[in-house]
């Protein structure tokens, strides 16, 4: 069991019942393997997760784009009109607790496989001082990004922010499903980085991505294929929108895209 579960069972949604299943209703054996699964894998995700925002926002600080990027988010959700909202990789917690400074977003969710940077987020956003009432619009899950989790469902809007840049290529076409055939929501707003801007950081070496954990960085040429093969796969309209200041020739710093259902945008204009 411990080998075979190795690497992903630790953060599957369904991990209890698939060791239950394994090992045949033994629940001291159930309890016994997922406890040593969970111990030997969640450090080495936990430490790539907490470095994920320092690291990068120390390359991105130069321009305040930790800020403009949360604040264009915020936008774009709005724009939507989405009360309930879903942040995917939620880390520790800079974009819920924008989301919940903002009384229209009754209910927000925040997703991430590390234990500690949920921790943190519940540091961040003091959710123990606050009144029931209050508390009850947002919940934090631990849980992957890789399989099928029905918690994910039924949420108006998703925020993928600078996420998918972190998956290699199995893992991001395990993610697609995920997010776009399964969790399906109305709409989602993703980030990630556009990789023709990096020459513009003095601090990044000529050829680095901006963070050692990027599997990836696109540019907007790529960004825009990948975005609009999402699109036409699952149903969806997609627009662009820039994030930080552009350059004529490099284009912003950070790449948005803002997909619609278009199941959804039919029902609205009828």
């Amino acid at each position: 069991m411990l080998r075979h579960g190795s690497g992903w069972l630790s953060a599957h949604p369904e991990r209890e019942e698939i060791t239950k299943r394994y090992l045949k209703y033994r629940r001291d054996l159930s309890r016994d393997a997922l406890a040593r699964l969970t111990t030997e894998e969640a450090p080495d995700v936990d430490v790539v997760e907490v470095i994920h925002d320092s690291e990068e926002e120390a390359v991105e600080r130069s321009l305040n784009l930790n800020e403009q990027r949360l604040n264009t988010v915020v936008a774009a959700l709005k724009s939507a009109n989405a009360k309930r909202v879903l942040d995917l990789g939620c880390g520790e917690g800079k974009l819920l607790r924008a989301l919940f400074a903002d009384r229209s977003f009754e209910e927000i969710a925040g997703v991430d496989v590390s234990h500690r940077a949920l921790q943190y987020a519940q540091e961040r956003l003091r959710l123990e001082r606050l009144p029931d009432r209050q508390r009850d619009r947002l919940r934090l899950m631990h849980g992957s990004l890789m399989y099928r989790d029905r918690r994910l469902s039924g949420f108006d809007a998703a925020a993928v922010i600078e996420v998918i840049e972190h998956l290699d290529q199995p893992r991001l076409a395990a993610f697609e499903r995920v997010l776009f055939e399964f969790a399906k929501p109305e709409t989602i707003v993703l980030t990630t980085p556009n990789v023709e801007y990096n020459t513009r950081f003095e601090n990044l070496p000529a050829g680095k991505f901006r963070h050692k954990d990027h599997r990836f960085e696109w540019t907007r040429a790529e960004f825009h294929a990948w975005a609009q093969a999402m699109a036409d796969r699952f149903g969806y309209a997609v627009r662009f929108l820039p994030v930080g200041p552009e350059d004529s020739a490099l284009g912003a710093p950070t790449q948005m895209a803002v997909f619609s259902h278009k199941e959804t945008q039919t029902a609205q204009q009828l």
